[in-house]
């Protein structure tokens, strides 16, 4: 029923987007299509790049196994939401695996988790149903308040820093944009593959 409804919304939501894009000219329509195919092209298959993500996850997973548990702070991992938390690009709505088991390996190490996203916060009860619906637990998530236009590194620092306002200490941040990890407020980071921005 969970995924049922989030499609819905989903949906309803790209419906929403697709009605306002009508009100852009066909040729500019038209001159888009091509880039948005060869770029479509370009971006290594879903295997390859969860092979590669997984390469990632497995060092931070190594990370958080000397790292944690650790009573002495109240430790904290930040995820970023698109093409990081969740497959959007190859599989929308669908968690990523390897991400999805470095968050519950710090959950049970006593860790809580944070996402920290640029999505809008319109979009943020969607998010979190569809956050819900794949198997994660969080203690928060931070999107993009309306009529914020901070660049995404800003947006983001400013989270992190909020979370260790709140006590927390980021033990590890985990996001596929140098945007997602700049700014500092976290003692490690961990980059997974962007392809040059194609995934952001």
């Amino acid at each position: 029923m969970r995924s049922v409804l989030l499609r819905g919304l989903t949906l309803t939501v790209a419906a929403t987007t697709l009605t306002a894009g009508l009100a852009v000219s066909t040729a500019t329509s038209a001159a888009a299509a091509p880039r948005t195919a060869v770029t479509a092209q370009a971006l290594p298959s879903h295997e390859t790049w969860l092979s590669e993500v997984e390469a990632v996850t497995d060092q931070a997973a190594a990370y958080l196994d000397n790292r944690l548990p650790d009573t002495r702070v109240r430790a904290a991992v930040v995820l970023d939401i698109d093409n990081t938390a969740l497959q959007s690009k190859y599989q929308p709505y669908d968690a990523t695996p390897g991400v999805l088991a470095l968050a519950q390996q710090a959950r049970c190490d006593g860790a809580a988790i944070f996402f920290v996203t640029a999505r809008p916060e319109i979009l943020e009860w969607v998010t979190e149903i569809n956050l819900d619906a794949v198997g994660y637990e969080w203690a928060g998530i931070y999107t993009r308040p309306t009529l914020n236009f901070d660049d995404n590194q800003t947006l983001k620092t400013k989270a992190r820093t909020d979370i260790e306002r709140r006590g927390y200490t980021i033990v590890a941040n985990v996001g596929n944009s140098a945007t997602d990890l700049g700014g500092g407020h976290a003692e490690r980071t961990f980059k997974l593959p962007d392809y040059d921005g194609q995934l952001d």
